[in-house]
């Protein structure tokens, strides 16, 4: 029996236009496959609903893939007036109509309300867990359950259109917010209920839009190297974003190549001028500033290696 191939083992990061109406693990098995990668994995699912910006690292990059997790994001919204769904956007159920009755300067003050830091309830269609299962397999079993709220930052949300029932807006925000409880919220602020029906996100971390790829325009890719009969990796990888960009945001500490050797066995070094205590750093080499890892600065204000570059050979 032939054993089966397990993929190719490159390192890097692809930035996904997700369509609508797939889920991002499915979206990410779907990319997966075409780049027949050994190892891939998304960071920060978006729902079916919504579209945009999905990095997928492969391989050594999804070491270092919680960095991305813990980025701002930004994102464009429509949300519907007057309607308030169960899973607070399009794809539930209407449970509540109301009359809407509001202008323009009352919308711009509560929307203002959302900016800075402030404590966000997550949504039941959310997956955080709750004793190990998901909170959406319990709302979908009509089951509500306790949730913790939880510190968000709103940098910025702006109001780009509001015509009818419509309401558009562009967000800024931190890590673990939800657009949709920020919609519903601004929903029951205005007394008519509110959900989304449209999300797209527009930026992960400092990664640019110009560089997302739509899994059509990588599936075109993936018939022309087969009509050319060259390698499909020859085509798809020029696409992929170097692994350091996924922790392009932490300060860097430049090491000499004698002390990387150490690094890389998992012990610390002493380094030039280093940040303070507790700060997790991005770890390059030499004058090439070559990429091999992550650490922390330790209480002796050592270099700790935290996650490195598997099989790295530094010169």
């Amino acid at each position: 029996m032939a054993r089966r191939r397990k993929g190719r083992p490159i390192d890097g990061v692809i930035l996904l236009d997700k369509p609508m109406g797939i889920s991002s693990n499915d979206a990410l098995q779907k990319v997966k496959r075409i780049f027949f990668a050994q190892k891939a994995g998304h960071t920060g699912a978006l729902d079916p609903l919504a579209t945009g910006m999905l990095p997928i690292c492969f391989g050594e990059a999804t070491k270092f893939s919680q960095f991305l997790l813990d980025s701002d994001k930004r994102y464009r919204v429509i949300a519907k007036l007057g309607e308030r769904t169960d899973t607070s956007d399009s794809d539930g159920q209407v449970v509540q109509t109301r009359e809407v009755k509001v202008d323009r300067g009352q919308l711009e003050r509560c929307i203002a309300k959302f900016r800075g830091t402030t404590d966000q309830i997550p949504s039941m269609y959310s997956a955080l867990k709750y004793q190990g299962r998901k909170l959406y397999e319990y709302a979908r079993e009509g089951i509500e359950v306790p949730r913790e709220s939880r510190k968000i930052t709103v940098y910025s949300i702006e109001l780009l259109r509001f015509e009818g029932h419509e309401v558009e807006m562009e967000v800024h925000c931190s890590k673990g917010t939800y657009i949709r409880t920020i919609t519903d919220d601004l929903g029951e602020m205005l007394g008519c209920g509110a959900h989304v029906t449209y999300l797209r996100r527009t930026g992960v971390a400092k990664y640019p839009m110009e560089r997302v790829v739509t899994l059509e325009q990588l599936n075109a890719l993936l018939d022309q190297a087969k009509e050319q009969d060259i390698e499909p990796g020859d085509l798809l990888d020029p696409l992929m974003l170097p692994t350091d960009t996924a922790v392009q945001d932490l300060p860097e500490v430049n090491i000499v190549p004698a002390s990387a050797v150490y690094i890389l066995n998992g012990n610390p070094v002493q380094a030039g001028t280093v940040p303070a205590e507790g700060t997790i750093v991005r770890i390059t080499v030499g004058e090439a500033r070559e990429f091999i890892g992550v650490g922390v600065i330790d209480a002796e204000g050592m270099l700790a290696p935290k996650r490195v570059m598997a099989n790295q050979q530094v010169e």
